[in-house]
């Protein structure tokens, strides 16, 4: 007679929160989308906030059938697991909904899917991220075949490093609560690397490119602001004082960051903008996502104030150093991840988070400032560097692949004209009295499509934007 092994304890508790937090960063998605679709050009709006929406098409399925194996699956060869999961444990015959998930040995009465669900949620945004950096200029076949192999060369592989019992949580003891190496560092590099793959938009440091939409800015670094309170407490995985503490760290330092980009403006403009606060709140999330669950109140708030300044200073880069990052994510997550896991090596303390010190389960360091010298901070540079070097690399390895094959980079004409029409056969605002077509839509709106001219007058476009440009990318 077969005996029924009792089923293991669920703590309802933990597991509703973790539920909860996995929607609220499922949240964060769209509004990137608002965000990116806001600070875009009018002409290729959608195109924009639809690189963002299949991506969570795209990376779900991704995820549940290999990603979370290979990120947190546990590898027999010891030679590997430092740097790769397997498949032996997750989605093959030992896992069920309701096995309980562990964590530094312990038991934290999470079922096993639900944090599958929760770190999905962190993939779906990481390679999403990347899509601000190539907009006005990407087709949309080619960004999914660059987002299906940088998810699963890079981010599945990095996930493991960081948060999977990899080499740079077990040997080099970097920290990263919730992100700021896997996500924003990651997602950062592989931005400037595809970048620099399309090349400059036509017109780059001609024009202005206006944001399209402030409203949209707004509207989607709300989202993110509020979503971005199950990223960062529901990484400690359990509801307690941990918790608590990374959900005020989150909001310190995000208003901070508010206040910190918008003093940058002040100085430089004499206005502060709406585009500027909401780009700060985004900066100072970026900056505390790593140091949330290791820090206190105060240098968070520090955090954040010098997060929202220096990121604003950034941002200004691309036009000295002449790469084009449409959206300025090399600005503020790549700098802002850099800031936040640095600040780890000055400010983390065991009396926050007492498994920093924990030989057992974390292994690191307190930080610079409470007493544990300069150790923690080479450790956030190594973790911090290697991610760096990697996620760029591949990034410019699959993007140049991509771009070979497929041709990742829309026609000149297409991207002048702009990328809505000419890749999903539709356009955001149609002000058209009749159901006519939808350049004339843009022409009556005045804007993307140029100005109708009389005969023997030379059109605006073809004055400062020549149809064939000498150089093109792609």
């Amino acid at each position: 007679m077969l005996l029924l092994q009792d089923p293991p304890t669920i703590d309802t508790g933990n597991n509703t929160w973790l539920l909860v937090s996995s929607a609220l960063v499922l949240l964060m998605t769209p509004g990137l989308a608002f965000f990116y679709g806001g600070l875009n050009r009018a002409k290729s709006v959608l195109n924009m906030m639809m690189m963002s929406f299949v991506t969570i098409g795209l990376v779900s399925i991704l995820w549940l059938f290999y990603g979370f194996s290979l990120a947190f699956g546990t590898n027999e060869n010891a030679d590997l697991n430092g740097l790769i999961g397997s498949f032996s444990q997750y989605l093959g015959t030992k896992v069920f909904p309701a096995e309980i998930w562990m964590a530094g040995g312990a038991s934290t009465g999470i079922a096993t899917y639900t944090v599958l669900a929760f770190q999905m949620m962190f993939a779906i945004i990481t390679v999403a991220l990347i899509s601000g950096a190539v907009s006005d200029r990407t087709k949309f076949a080619g960004w999914l075949l660059f987002a299906f192999g940088w998810f699963t060369l890079v981010y599945v592989p990095v996930a493991h490093w960081i948060w999977g019992g990899g080499f740079i949580a077990t040997k080099i003891h970097a920290l990263d609560f919730a992100g700021g190496t896997a996500v924003h560092i990651n997602a950062g590099a592989a931005a400037l690397g595809l970048a620099l793959v399309l090349g400059r938009r036509i017109g780059w440091r001609k024009e202005t490119f206006k944001p399209h939409n402030v409203p949209f800015v707004m509207l989607g670094a709300g989202l993110l602001w509020f979503g971005w309170f199950g990223f960062n407490a529901g990484s400690e995985l359990t509801s307690d004082s941990t918790a608590a503490v990374a959900f005020v760290n989150t909001q310190v330092a995000t208003a901070a960051g508010v206040l910190g980009w918008i003093i940058i403006d002040w100085i430089k403009s004499g206005k502060p903008t709406v585009v500027g606060a909401s780009s700060g709140a985004v900066a100072g999330l970026v900056a505390i996502t790593p140091a949330c669950g290791f820090i206190t109140a105060a240098p968070a708030s520090l955090l954040g104030l010098v997060a929202g300044a220096l990121c604003a200073l950034a941002v200004s880069l691309k036009y000295k150093l002449g790469f084009d990052d449409s959206l300025d994510v090399v600005g503020v997550h790549f700098v802002g991840g850099w800031i936040g896991s640095l600040w780890i090596g000055l400010f983390a303390t065991d009396v926050v988070n007492s498994w920093i010190t924990d030989e057992n389960i974390l292994g690191a360091s307190n930080g610079l400032f409470y007493g544990g010298g300069l150790t923690q901070l080479g450790r956030q540079a190594t973790g911090s560097a290697i991610v760096s070097v990697y996620s760029f690399g591949l990034a410019f390895i699959i993007g140049s692949i991509v771009k070979l094959i497929f041709k990742i980079r829309v026609k000149p004409e297409v991207e002048i004209e702009g990328i809505d029409i000419a890749e999903h056969a539709e356009s955001a605002y149609d002000f058209s009295p009749t159901s006519g077509s939808s350049a004339s839509a843009f022409a009556l709106a005045g804007i993307g499509a140029a100005p109708p001219v009389s005969k023997g007058e030379p059109s605006k476009v073809e004055e400062e934007e020549p149809q064939q440009p000498a150089k093109v990318t792609g």
